[in-house]
């Protein structure tokens, strides 16, 4: 499980849109950003493998539109990165450059997957990046999520979103680990 050289560190999605709470709602795991931000320093220092993944949302309204500063990604996640990928769909897998050909071109068989939200562009991530044969690493605690209506009108809490994350996850498509377990 101990990261390497040749381990890639895929943040998604770490952009200032996801600050407005009165759009998406109540959020979990307030340590997430400080956690990216760990990483991120651990991987940097160490000149292993960063890609950075923005959401460039077509829906209309949304604080993650090309053009506004919700777009941007967050301070400190903004700085150098191997490769940027830009995606309007949840799977990092699925945006622009192809994150599948560079990880083969540079040699990769390993990643570890942070960022927001957890149970929809990470969790999904994480999936296709299983799927396709890569080892993946989910770093739970560098990661959150919102709060979620439920088809029956109830709601699902942030924090529960997580934890059924990670149970869907572990032992399937990737390992569950902590940002103490990588750095």
């Amino acid at each position: 499980m101990t990261p390497d050289d040749a381990t890639a560190l895929v943040v998604v999605d770490a952009q200032r849109g996801f600050a407005d709470l009165g759009f998406w709602g109540s959020r979990d795991n307030p340590a997430c950003e400080a956690n990216i931000g760990r990483l991120l320093d651990h991987w940097r220092a160490r000149s292993r493998p960063v890609v950075l993944v923005r959401h460039d949302s077509a829906e209309p309204g949304s604080p993650l539109a090309p053009g506004t500063p919700g777009n941007d990604l967050l301070p400190g996640v903004e700085g150098p990165a191997d490769l940027l990928v830009t995606k309007s769909v949840n799977s990092s897998f699925h945006g622009s450059p192809d994150l599948e050909a560079w990880l083969h071109g540079e040699g990769i068989a390993r990643l570890v997957v942070c960022g927001i939200t957890t149970n929809h562009c990470c969790e999904t991530t994480a999936r296709v990046g299983g799927n396709l044969g890569f080892e993946v690493l989910f770093a739970l605690d560098a990661t959150h999520t919102f709060d979620r209506a439920a088809p029956d009108g109830s709601t699902v809490t942030a924090a529960e979103l997580s934890r059924v994350t990670a149970t869907n996850l572990h032992g399937e498509f990737a390992t569950v680990v902590a940002t103490d377990d990588l750095v």
